[in-house]
């Protein structure tokens, strides 16, 4: 796929096409439609820029009135990373429930569904699936985004959920390469390091990717990790040994690589965004994802002159950005062909409206069968009163976001008018005790096991009231506890739902 280039002129667009970034607004900001003009090729969306899917599609229409080629991409997990329903909560529960169900045609299908509404809404790449084993229970940043613990497990659902999106001209990024999930720091803070043996990495981390690349997935993500087995020295994201020779050349994988956020603090703060991106480049990545944090016409501007700075003294070779470049406009030129094959229904600006649609409501179908409900020794009757809901917040990370809604108090207000809840954050049984009076008390909450301060809200509360109903919405490593225990394997709205279902019995 290389190209040799010359003049500064292509240089200049190359350079520009290698980069992801985002914007602020809802609509297309001007400096961004006029760097589309001049070569940008591809564009981030994140839950900042969406209101609806009417507005989204019109949003998709207005850059591709610009160029009809532009990549638009999101990070649409669903589950409990999710930017189409970011003010709602997911339709779709993520991927620890689909794991936890373990059929494979059901994840096919979710992923179906969810590529069908963000085709209708003009979005062609998805940042997503997370192909990452999740080894470590006390994972800050992982957890519920991975299928599970198991790499064939999670290579078997990675390879069917790039499928589902493939299949209807959405391309799938499968992250985080090599692997996220042995990790106890979230590399939006800082550069987690995984230090284990080549032979479990081989045995563990890379197998969900050899699947994926075999499956034909159309790009991959890199991670902001460091693996000393395979480069003791820099990051996945800029370590050419793991991008090129093992990505390329050991794994055979010949889509796009892109990088993780390349304002996170595993990288910015070594090596400073306009380095790294360089570094990103000449190691073997072929796009930039910039955005999440930065997303102003300054940021695309300085990478876009450090990209070219560096070919102009030669610390970066032309020739691979010209291949870096040749392989984005390659998969938007994959994106367009099926937009154009689609036909009406991936034509954007088409009605989305939840259940309307042919399996629109696979997602809570989904949901319910992940539920998994324990009894406890204290009888459970089901809730016919309104209860108060007692929700355990801990501090979101930042691919979650604290903006998205999560918990079941509104679906059970929905199906029992009258309930009451609070957020508690470290507080103790004492205060939702006295906040919930002679009412039946439903604590939810999230990764129990890596918050002690819950574990010790939930002693007091079981202890006086042994009628406490638990929900647990994140992963399930904590033993069962409460007159009932729910586990929903995530907390997307859908999973709300399905617990709701449980706790009065119409679910359960």
């Amino acid at each position: 796929m290389t190209t040799l280039v010359h003049g500064s002129d292509t240089l200049t667009r190359d350079a520009l096409t290698v980069l992801q970034p985002g914007f602020v607004g809802t609509t297309a900001p001007d400096w961004l439609l006029r760097r589309i003009g001049e070569g940008l090729s591809s564009v981030g969306l994140f839950g900042r820029n969406i209101v609806d899917p009417g507005q989204l599609a019109a949003l998709t229409a207005q850059l591709r009135a610009e160029r009809d080629d532009v990549l638009v991409a999101i990070d649409e997990e669903g589950g409990d990373v999710t930017r189409l329903e970011v003010k709602q909560g997911s339709s779709f529960p993520g991927n620890y429930a689909l794991g936890s169900v373990d059929d494979v045609e059901l994840t096919r299908a979710v992923a179906r569904e969810l590529g069908r509404r963000l085709v209708q809404c003009g979005v062609d790449l998805n940042w997503a699936p997370s192909a990452d084993v999740n080894s470590n229970a006390e994972n800050p940043v992982i957890g519920v985004r991975s299928f599970g613990p198991d790499p064939d497990l999670v290579a078997r659902h990675t390879v069917a959920y790039v499928d589902g999106l493939q299949g209807v001209g959405v391309a799938a990024c499968t992250k985080h390469f090599p692997g996220h999930g042995d990790t106890n720091v979230d590399s939006h803070d800082a550069l987690p390091r995984i230090d284990v043996d080549l032979a479990t990495l081989h045995a563990r981390e890379l197998v969900p990717f050899r699947a994926a690349v075999a499956a034909g997935t159309k790009a991959v993500m890199s991670a902001h990790i460091l693996l000393s087995a395979l480069d003791p020295h820099r990051p996945a994201t800029l370590s050419p040994q793991i991008l090129t020779g093992l990505l390329r050349q050991e794994l055979g994988f010949e889509g796009l690589i892109v990088t993780d956020g390349m304002e996170m603090q595993a990288v910015a703060a070594t090596y400073g965004i306009e380095r790294g991106s360089v570094l990103a480049i000449a190691a073997g990545a072929d796009a930039i994802c910039v955005g999440g944090g930065l997303c102003d016409e300054d940021t695309v501007l300085q990478l876009r002159d450090a990209l070219v700075s560096a070919v102009r003294t030669g610390e970066l070779p032309e020739e691979r950005l010209a291949d870096a470049a040749a392989r984005v406009r390659a998969l938007a030129a994959w994106t367009q062909a099926h937009r154009a094959r689609g036909g009406a229904e991936s034509v954007p600006g088409a009605a989305v409206q939840e259940g309307t649609a042919p399996g629109a409501d696979i997602g809570l179908v989904a949901a319910r069968r992940a539920l998994r409900v324990t009894r406890g020794e204290h009888p459970h009757t089901p809730m016919t009163d309104a209860p108060y809901v007692a929700s355990f917040t801990p501090v979101a990370n930042f691919a979650v976001g604290d903006e998205t809604p999560w918990g079941i108090a509104a679906e059970l207000e929905r199906l029992l008018p009258g309930t009451e809840t609070g957020s508690y954050d470290e507080s103790s049984a004492d205060a939702v005790l006295a906040a919930a009076g002679e009412r039946r008390i439903v604590a939810v909450v999230r990764d129990a096991h890596r918050h002690p301060w819950m574990t010790r809200a939930l002693d007091g509360l079981l202890a006086a009231r042994p009628d406490t109903v638990v929900v647990e919405m994140g992963l399930n490593e904590a033993e069962p506890r409460g007159a009932l225990h729910i586990a929903t394997h995530g907390a997307a709205r859908v999973c709300g739902r399905a617990a709701a279902e449980a706790v009065v019995g119409t679910g359960a």
